[in-house]
């Protein structure tokens, strides 16, 4: 009876030796499966942060390219219309008879509309090497990054829009004035006798007027550039 008790107790052990360590490997083999599912799951995560701040980038140059081809347009078209101003303006003349006295009208009689001439003149300059200034960044994909330079060119835009619409409101008034008169000092319209030229007058005013808007406009631009240079992120844009 020992004898034969003694095998079938070495036969559970090992029996119960292999139940065991076929369970321990299944078990390892389950932790080993959870650990990869964890990373393969904080794998997905990481990809798709990834993706959202690289989409998240792409838009952010995209909208600055946006804006870079929209006041290179701006900065052009100001030329166009500020040399209309100032040709319209500054070849302004009218002779007419008045009681058999001849007389000629002429921009210079009234320095509103030198000034508005001159200030053109600035504008359209000012705007031509702004203008190629862009292109050039645009072509070589270099980005605004200088805070001094980004300052300067913000001062100027501002100072322009402010020059230029005070020189359209200046003669805006001389144009009211020689168009309605002033009673109250006995001041006469002068667009009865000289039609033509307060016509032309008007042109180049309509275009002075949307110089301003246009360098308004621009201000706001460069106010973006360079106030985006204080931003966390804002020397990452391309």
């Amino acid at each position: 009876m020992p004898s034969s008790t003694y095998p079938r107790r070495r036969f559970d052990e090992v029996f119960l030796v292999e139940i065991s360590s076929r369970i321990l490997v299944t078990q390892e083999k389950h932790q080993q499966e959870e650990e990869e599912k964890k990373v393969r799951m904080a794998g997905k995560a990481n990809v798709s942060v990834l993706m959202s701040e690289d989409a998240s980038f792409h838009q952010k140059v995209a909208v600055e390219k946006r804006l870079k081809i929209g006041e290179v347009i701006l900065r052009f078209a100001m030329i166009a219309l500020a040399l209309v101003a100032a040709v319209r303006v500054g070849t302004d003349t009218q002779t007419r008879t008045i009681f058999t006295i001849e007389k000629k009208a002429k921009y210079s009689d009234m320095k509103a509309l030198v000034f508005l001439v001159v200030m053109n003149g600035i504008v359209a300059s000012y705007s031509l090497l702004q203008g190629l200034r862009c292109v050039l960044s645009i072509y070589t994909q270099s980005p605004l990054t200088s805070k001094p330079l980004a300052w300067l060119i913000f001062a100027l835009d501002q100072t322009m829009a402010y020059f230029s619409l005070a020189a359209a409101a200046a003669a805006a008034e001389s144009a009211y004035l020689a168009e309605r008169g002033q009673t109250e000092f006995q001041w006469m319209k002068v667009c009865i006798f000289y039609e033509k030229f307060c016509h032309q007058i008007g042109e180049g005013l309509v275009s002075t007027f949307l110089v301003s808007l246009s360098m308004a406009t621009v201000s706001g631009m460069s106010a973006y550039h360079l106030f985006r240079l204080y931003g966390s992120k804002g020397k990452s844009i391309q």
